[in-house]
């Protein structure tokens, strides 16, 4: 039968719309489909995006060659979806690590090896000269510093988005502005049915991050924990931004991986206010269902973790005394082989691409290129991590 689509990509976030804008110099033929950001948060119900937020870290310094390659090969595109989209997005600023080098020597060794590996330039900063570098940060006398200060800062992953939907749209893709509730393989072609309408295509792609297995869009759930995650907000003035004004992208390593931190540098939201905004990953309620979900983003987020997130961030950068605090929600998207999901369901005709781990803002563009190339090719190779990235599935 004739199809509405050669390919269908569902969720217009970050890999969604990545993968639309890589698809449409591969193919002709397609459909993303996907909501905006609501304009009331607090008043809606349905789906949301962990992308909506003016600041997301991007850096390459990594302990793993898989996510520091994504970030890399996304980094060096950054400056060619700014220029042919006419969107800026990105701040290179420099990004540092800090921490206590016989705590975390394993994870250094292992960045330091992948850096290498990428041609990255890390600048190790001694802790005697640590604090004269960097004075906005008060960590113990024992840390040393490793600073990326090129293809390294912060990204607004709105902007980014946008970006990407604007050159996926003028490479021919049909944005479609409304939710998907279920896909269907039917045989010889995929179903869709999204805002009320059915739509068909050859193949379709499942990229709706923490909200994929929320509706029947997979065949069988994916494996993953969505995991609630507050992120703590300060707004800062003239005296702050003296302060904090040049700072880089900061991560602060503590002696658990659920204890680091990261900081980002003051940023103008579109309340006109600027803040500094910093979070962790110690929380653990998790989502199993939509109306959950849902009842998180509407929320301001824990205020016990806003409360440890303050604590630890009057410890690290004193200079924050007395600005005003708030929290906002967001979900982090785990699986358990701790690398995103790029591969085929129990359906040859419907793909998925998730699994963010809490670090995958800064690499979307290249989970996007994986993919559509998954779409056009129907598998990845080794050199783009093609073993590691398949799915698993919760049991039947």
């Amino acid at each position: 039968m004739a199809v509405d689509f050669r390919f269908i990509i569902i969720g217009r976030g970050m890999m969604g719309a990545a993968a639309a804008r890589h698809l449409s110099s591969m193919a002709d033929g397609i459909a993303l489909i996907g909501p905006r950001e609501p304009e009331e948060r607090k008043a809606h119900h349905g789906v949301f995006a962990s992308h909506y937020d003016e600041a997301r870290i991007t850096r390459t310094f990594d302990g793993n060659l898989a996510w520091g390659t994504f970030a890399a090969r996304a980094l060096d595109r950054y400056g060619e979806i700014e220029a042919k989209s006419g969107i800026s997005f990105y701040s290179e600023v420099g990004c540092l690590f800090a921490g206590p080098e016989k705590d975390e020597q394993d994870y250094i060794e292992r960045a330091l090896t992948v850096s290498r590996t990428l041609g990255s330039d890390i600048e190790t900063i001694a802790p005697s000269e640590l604090s004269q570098r960097f004075p906005y940060l008060a960590v113990a006398a024992d840390f040393t510093g490793y600073f990326e200060r090129k293809r390294a800062g912060y990204i607004n992953p709105r902007a980014l988005v946008r970006a990407q939907a604007k050159l996926a749209e003028q490479g021919g893709v049909s944005l479609i502005e409304a939710t998907a509730t279920s896909v269907r393989d039917a045989g010889s072609h995929v179903q869709v049915m999204a805002g009320g309408r059915s739509y068909s295509a050859e193949r379709v792609l499942v990229a709706a991050g923490g909200f994929s297995n929320f509706h029947a869009l997979l065949p069988r759930p994916v494996d993953t924990r969505v995991m609630a995650r507050t992120v703590a907000f300060y707004e800062i003035g003239e005296r702050e931004m003296a302060i904090f004004g040049d700072m880089p992208s900061t991560i602060v390593l503590g002696d658990r991986e659920e204890d680091h931190i990261y900081i980002l540098p003051p940023v103008r939201y579109p309340d006109g206010k600027t803040y500094l905004k910093l979070g962790g990953d110690t929380e653990a309620l998790s989502f199993g269902r939509l109306e959950d979900a849902g009842a998180w983003f509407r929320s301001d987020g824990s205020a016990a973790e806003r409360n440890h997130l303050s604590r630890v961030a009057l410890q690290l950068m004193p200079g924050l005394a007395g600005c005003p605090v708030t929290s906002a929600p967001c979900v982090a998207n785990f699986t358990p082989t701790g690398y995103p999901y790029a591969g085929f369901t129990q359906s040859p005709r419907i793909a998925v691409l998730t699994g963010g781990n809490f670090v995958a803002a800064k690499s979307s563009d290249e989970l996007g290129r994986l993919g559509a190339v998954l779409l056009a090719e129907g598998q990845l190779g080794e050199a783009d991590f093609g073993g590691a990235l398949t799915p698993v599935f919760a049991a039947a």
